[in-house]
């Protein structure tokens, strides 16, 4: 089966309860969105629901960088990208785009993940058939270009007198 390049979510709705009292998508909710998504390419990689119940492997976040470009509401429905950018023995690091199914931006998302042993809790190397899984989706995704958000970094320069 062919990996797309990047993996595309299916369409999806914005929940009414995930609004909120400013009436747009509440912060915590694009991070659901990028994390459903993630959980179908985690999927794709041999990493699913069934791979933490049966081999006690999976994958924790360890940290991430959302960039909110324009808001999402109710009405609005989205899909969500993955692009896996980088990977070791143990860790993954993927960068996610919400965009609107008109194709706007709403959100960007980079994280670094990492593959966890559950008997520890500890990090653990992939198998080698997760492995390959791996480095396949990067070897199809390494003919993207690099995103111009990947990478960013949060500070505030210095104004000039």
């Amino acid at each position: 089966m062919p990996i797309p390049a990047p993996f595309v979510s299916r369409a999806m709705d914005i929940e009414k309860d995930w609004i909120d009292y400013n009436g747009h998508l509440n912060m915590a909710y694009y991070n659901v969105l990028f994390d459903r998504c993630s959980d179908d390419a985690f999927e794709m990689m041999g990493m699913g629901p069934n791979y933490a119940k049966d081999r006690r492997l999976t994958i924790y976040t360890a940290e991430v960088h959302v960039c909110y470009v324009q808001e999402l509401h109710l009405e609005h429905k989205v899909t969500v990208s993955f692009q896996l950018l980088d990977h070791d023995d143990k860790r993954l690091r993927v960068y996610q785009e919400i965009r609107h199914v008109d194709g706007w931006l709403a959100a960007t998302s980079e994280s670094l993940s990492l593959h966890v042993d559950m008997s520890g809790p500890k990090v653990a190397p992939f198998p080698a058939d997760v492995l390959a899984r791996v480095e396949a989706m990067r070897a199809a995704h390494a003919v993207l270009p690099m995103p111009e958000r990947a990478g960013r970094s949060i500070g505030i320069k210095p104004r000039r007198a």
